[in-house]
């Protein structure tokens, strides 16, 4: 049996995790493969620097096309990240015939239609489970193991970055600056972290998220999203006296045609399973109408975790190569001739629990003004927390809500900010609970 050969473009922190990982394991792939994995060449613009992993000098090298242009190499695992040049190195190797694996999710997010058509179009496959959290199989999950169901809803951690950073503020009573600090001096968080604690990294998983669930294409600009740079260290223990832990949720639900989709830190219930995924770890609460809950968890980064996943579709392409098949499980789990553009729900029309923070002054009546406009827009306050005394001066009002549309939620919160009574902005964080009508 022929073996299959590898080229990887891109020899950074995963590159280097992937290349450990067919070394130190090859004899336990090679078992279930059926054949050896060659890794052929290894591009970098960077090839003088040490690695953790040593290898030949002969496999190194500077050009790209040595692996694209190279008629044996059957698989290009494509690791530089970023949009160019790695757009171009996928569409060359599809084009030239070359089964492709990448982790680049914001590439795919962005440019995905297109590269996943060509990949249609040519019968290579084109697999990303890296891209969604690092060594959990999300996508295979979706794609395959649920393949059965009409997916009713999935709900994601899926950013570690914001869920250590989250975590620390609640273990450790530090404020968000504080723990950002602390992660990027521990290599947590990037020396530019916008991508992460504002939820643009999140988005571009949910995307990919969405197209696996429900066969729909999704413009990256319109999921709604918000990030944690405003949860202040007062909210994250008001959420812990309620009973719930904050976390940077990713939601995605189908509403007949509608398809509701956000990221935004969200207060989920001590009871649930994703409140107590903490540090740097990922999850993914998934309910189909057959399966009902299924939840997956384990490190959605690093080197190594990263590395596993990139290996895991790597011998998925190589097995169909020595049947001689191609395309048989589609990339985005539907026939890319049936996935349509996506119909999603507008934010303002989303049905959810809601947390308020007010800042009013300490006056006879405060509550009763603040609970006159709640009323006058359908909004059922479902608890109220009031603390310290200080006469003339502000002080927290804490509410809660039952299920509320977010249109009214917002009128009314136009109206409060408003009051002479109240100072600041209204601070809001929606509520993931079952439990509430």
């Amino acid at each position: 049996m022929r073996h299959i050969h590898l080229g990887l473009i891109g020899f950074g922190n995963i590159g280097t995790g992937v290349v450990k990982l067919l070394r130190d394991n090859a004899d336990i792939l090679e078992k279930r493969l059926g054949t050896k994995l060659v890794l052929k060449k290894i591009v970098d613009i960077d090839i003088a620097s040490p690695r953790l992993t040593a290898v030949e000098p002969q496999l190194l090298s500077t050009d790209a096309d040595a692996i694209l242009n190279d008629p044996e190499i059957d698989i290009v695992i494509e690791l530089v990240g970023g949009y160019q040049p790695a757009l171009k190195f996928i569409s060359d190797a599809l084009n030239n015939g070359k089964h492709v694996v990448t982790a680049n999710k914001a590439l795919l997010a962005t440019y995905g239609n297109d590269l996943f058509q060509l990949a249609a179009k040519k019968q290579r496959n084109i697999c990303f489970e890296a891209s969604v959290g690092g060594t959990i199989p999300i996508i295979k999950t979706i794609r395959e193991g649920l393949v059965a169901n009409r997916i009713r809803s999935v709900l994601g951690i899926m950013n570690g970055t914001s869920n250590y950073i989250l975590t620390k503020m609640t273990t450790d009573r530090e404020d968000f600056e504080t723990v950002l600090k602390e992660a990027q001096e521990l290599g947590f968080a990037e020396a530019d972290p916008t991508f992460d604690v504002e939820g643009v990294d999140a988005a571009h998983k949910l995307a990919l998220v969405l197209t696996l669930a429900y066969g729909r294409r999704v413009p990256l600009d319109d999921l709604y999203r918000e990030g944690i740079s405003g949860i202040s260290q007062q909210d994250v223990e008001f959420a812990g006296e309620l009973g719930y832990h904050i976390k940077l949720l990713a939601i995605a639900r189908q509403h007949d045609e509608l398809i509701e989709a956000r990221i935004h830190p969200t207060m989920v219930p001590f009871h649930h399973l994703l409140a107590n995924v903490n540090g740097n770890y990922n999850a993914f609460h998934i309910i189909g109408d057959a399966s009902d809950s299924v939840f997956l968890y384990g490190q959605g980064a690093g080197m190594m975790p990263t590395a596993s996943a990139v290996i895991s579709d790597v011998i998925d392409i190589s097995r169909d190569i020595l049947k001689g098949v191609s395309w048989r499980v589609p990339a985005r789990s539907f026939q890319e001739e049936t996935i349509e553009d996506i119909n999603l729900m507008p934010v303002e029309n989303i049905m959810t629990h809601y947390y308020f923070r007010f800042s009013a002054l300490d006056r006879p009546g405060v509550l009763s003004r603040i609970a006159g406009i709640l009323a006058e827009e359908n909004i059922s306050i479902a608890t109220v927390i009031q603390k310290g005394r200080k006469k003339g001066q502000a002080v927290p009002i804490v509410m809660t809500t039952h299920k509320s549309t977010e249109q009214n939620v917002r009128r009314a919160l136009e109206q409060i900010d408003r009051l002479d009574i109240v100072q600041g902005q209204t601070v809001l964080i929606r509520i993931e609970d079952d439990r509430l009508p």
